[in-house]
């Protein structure tokens, strides 16, 4: 594909799990992953792409795992939330590293490291040229940050989100465990939740599905896959 072909999409919502930043570590954040993910993101940055974040926690701790143990599902949640808020910092960092002006905005205000999450604010951001990092999720428990990425990306207008995962797309089984598993090209919403495939919680599908925004499901691993998939070389799975 030619250099000078503009980005098939031009505003994106880019969804990481905070198992991404974790590298081959157990727990935790790996300083190289975020550094790499910066790398790509700076790249798309050039090619006139505006970018938002959101970051899963459960590299840091699950609400779900918590509450199965006897917690208050609730308690856990926020829990969650408040790791997806260091996730955020450290993937800010990471960007501004790579000299790339960056916003982490919070669903629970706290003002002293995150502005508070408000929408009109945060597209200004994006439209100049900032990467916005959204953390805490909804700030509601009881919804995962699948949702929260589903909702951002609908307020901001995205024209796409993408799910940056460590396999290459969809599969119908999980191809760790599974060799005779095959890779989706393109899969219905309806597909996805009728054959409980693990691409985002029912929630974040149904609400992509009610409003016709597209997710890619991509491997983040591979460098450079981020900038192929904005221009919309057939990289991973499409849900449509």
């Amino acid at each position: 594909m030619p250099v000078s072909a503009p980005p098939k999409y031009k505003r994106i919502l880019l969804k990481l799990s905070g198992e991404a930043l974790m590298g081959e570590q157990n727990f935790g954040i790996d300083p190289a992953v975020t550094s790499a993910i910066a790398l790509d993101i700076k790249e798309i940055i050039h090619l006139g792409v505006e970018v938002g974040i959101v970051i899963g926690g459960g590299n840091i701790f699950r609400g779900v795992a918590a509450s199965a143990k006897g917690m208050d599902r609730a308690t856990g949640d926020y829990m969650g939330m408040l790791a997806t808020v260091i996730n955020a910092l450290a993937m800010q960092d990471a960007l501004e590293h790579q000299d790339v002006a960056c916003r982490v905005v919070s669903a629970v205000e706290m003002r002293a490291v995150a502005e508070p999450f408000i929408r009109r604010r945060a597209m200004r951001h994006m439209e100049k040229g900032r990467v916005v990092i959204f953390a805490a999720g909804t700030g509601n428990p009881y919804f995962t940050t699948d949702t929260a990425a589903a909702l951002r990306a609908m307020e901001m207008k995205a024209d796409v989100i993408l799910k940056g995962t460590k396999v290459d797309g969809i599969y119908t089984a999980d191809p760790m465990i599974d060799k005779k598993a095959t890779r989706y090209e393109k899969i219905s919403y309806l597909e996805v939740i009728e054959k409980s495939l693990k691409v985002m919680d029912a929630t974040a599908i149904t609400l992509c599905m009610d409003n016709n925004l597209p997710i890619i499901v991509f491997n983040l691993r591979s460098p450079g896959h981020l900038r192929r998939t904005i221009m919309g070389e057939p990289i991973g799975s499409i849900v449509s």
